[in-house]
């Protein structure tokens, strides 16, 4: 296959997929056993999307990559979906959430001394959306299950990695390694304050994203509030 043909074949491989695809699998549908040149070719289809100013970019998210529309280009994509792609998370679990996911993997108490309040609603609803997920057991006395952040969070948030989450000096990421101590909740970061997650372009050409209500500053333009509701409602 040309070097042509196979970035042809990257870029409808990329655009079709409903979930990140690894340049493993990409060279396998390519029947490429060169796996530095389809990744020579990844990178080069990159390039020609972004210095063509083309509406469309690729991005490498939760291992693999997918193409997806560009930030700026998301208003025409909420006026086909009337925001229908949206998926509101309350301020719980937003919050519950982005403590997971900078001291994971955590126990629910472990969890709830850092908010100071339960956390079971707020853990079940990230468990029904698939965002958290039970990674194994804590050894310590009666074994409490431990829970992490999974791969759909990766691509709900367009990160490649848990290492692009944006660094927070006052969280400490290794809680197994000292005792974990009550403490005042972590300021959201960004990622999680606005919630806004690279609309992926697969099956349904502009899958979920994910808000959240914040009380203290203006609703990005992007976001419906949800309703007013308890602190610690799911």
């Amino acid at each position: 296959m040309e070097d042509i043909e196979l970035r042809k074949a990257l870029e409808t491989l990329f655009f079709i997929t409903d979930h990140p695809l690894p340049p493993e699998r990409a060279a396998q549908l390519c029947e490429i056993k060169d796996l530095e040149r389809v990744k020579d070719a990844i990178a080069a289809l990159k390039d020609h999307l972004d210095q063509n100013g083309s509406a469309l970019q690729l991005m490498q998210i939760a291992g693999g990559w997918q193409m997806a529309t560009r930030p700026e280009n998301s208003l025409w994509v909420r006026k086909l979906y009337h925001n229908k792609m949206t998926v509101r998370l309350s301020q719980a679990a937003i919050e519950t959430l982005c403590i997971i996911a900078y001291r994971q993997p955590m126990t629910r108490a472990e969890v709830e001394s850092v908010r100071g309040v339960e956390v079971i609603g707020p853990l079940d609803t990230l468990s029904e959306r698939k965002l958290i997920t039970v990674v194994g057991r804590r050894e310590t006395v009666g074994r409490p299950i431990l829970y992490g952040t999974t791969g759909e969070f990766l691509r709900q948030f367009g990160l490649n990695s848990l290492d692009d989450l944006p660094k927070l000096e006052n969280i400490p990421v290794d809680t197994a390694a000292r005792p974990l101590v009550p403490e005042p909740e972590p300021a959201q970061p960004a990622l999680f304050a606005e919630a806004s997650a690279a609309v992926s372009v697969g099956e349904s050409r502009a899958p979920e994203a994910v808000s959240a209500e914040a009380p203290s500053e203006p609703a990005a333009e992007d976001i419906t509030p949800p309703a007013e509701e308890p602190r610690d409602n799911n």
